[in-house]
């Protein structure tokens, strides 16, 4: 856990913080750059990145971090500088604390989008960045595009004391976890808990009540996850998204997810609930 400083951000657009000490977010193909303090993962700090030998390719300005500027780089030209590393993003979680996570995630995402959003999808021209909002405009034609957030939500099905895990193809044979699927176009989020339960395992669910989310920046999506009970029909995978579904009893849990995602978080919490009577 990142302990060497609390993490009080501050979201903004634009600054007017050039040439004082900030906070780098440095990114190169997928990896962040991290100071490297004994066993603790530290933000670089630094005016200018050139101070690191670093040279970036396009910057976002994030906000403040404990008062100081805080900002989104990446770079083409890989170089560690001394007493640095390059970590990936997945790895941060549980090093850092939840904020700085947070922000770390919104530093990749914005990254990846100014990087994807350089052209208009519409007319071709290029695009330019806005000074009133986070967004690029086409001057031609006027389209705005703003940073992608692809939502999805993840569901855990009671039936009485059990649970119903699911496990994809490309998971190992014993790696099970919370059904999830995309929101499409036009759906609510309740909506879609209910045509995913149908369309991966055949079944159908009551009650459906909110549980939390979590960004999850791999590269830009939002999980939403849900409880739900058990309304009736046989499990069927559906052996494309999933291979194999099944119910368990909540103290003999095969494999489940790292718990460094929500997907592990809402199994933790509905299954402690369960075998201390909390839940029926």
């Amino acid at each position: 856990m990142n302990a060497s400083y609390s993490t009080d951000f501050a979201p903004a657009i634009s600054s007017d913080c050039d040439g004082r000490p900030a906070r780098w977010f440095v990114f190169h193909e997928g990896r962040m750059l991290v100071a490297v303090s004994g066993e603790e993962l530290l933000v670089p700090k630094c005016a200018h990145l050139a101070e690191l030998g670093l040279e970036p390719g396009r910057i976002q300005f994030l906000g403040t971090l404990n008062g100081e500027p805080a900002y989104a780089a990446e770079i083409a030209t890989p170089h560690t500088p001394e007493g640095m590393a390059w970590e990936g993003l997945r790895a941060l979680f549980g090093r850092f604390d939840e904020v700085l996570v947070g922000i770390a995630s919104r530093a990749s995402q914005l990254i990846e989008w100014d990087r994807t959003h350089q052209f208009c999808g519409r007319c071709g021209s290029p695009t330019t960045p806005r000074a009133d909002e986070r967004a690029r405009t086409c001057p031609g034609c006027r389209l705005s595009v703003y940073p992608r957030i692809n939502p999805a939500i993840m569901v855990l099905i009671t039936n009485g004391r059990q649970v119903l895990l699911a496990r994809k193809p490309a998971s190992p044979k014993n790696r099970f976890s919370a059904l999830a699927g995309f929101v499409e176009a036009g759906e609510s989020l309740g909506q879609t808990v209910v045509r995913e339960t149908r369309e991966e395992v055949g079944v159908e669910v009551k009650n459906i009540r909110y549980f939390g989310s979590q960004s999850w920046p791999f590269p830009n999506s939002l999980m939403i996850a849900f409880t739900a009970e058990y309304a009736g029909g046989e499990v069927r995978p559906d052996g494309v998204e999933i291979e194999e579904a099944r119910w368990f009893d909540p103290g003999e849990l095969p494999n489940v997810p790292d718990r460094i995602s929500i997907s592990r978080w809402l199994i933790d919490s509905v299954c402690a609930e369960l075998l201390d009577g909390r839940r029926n």
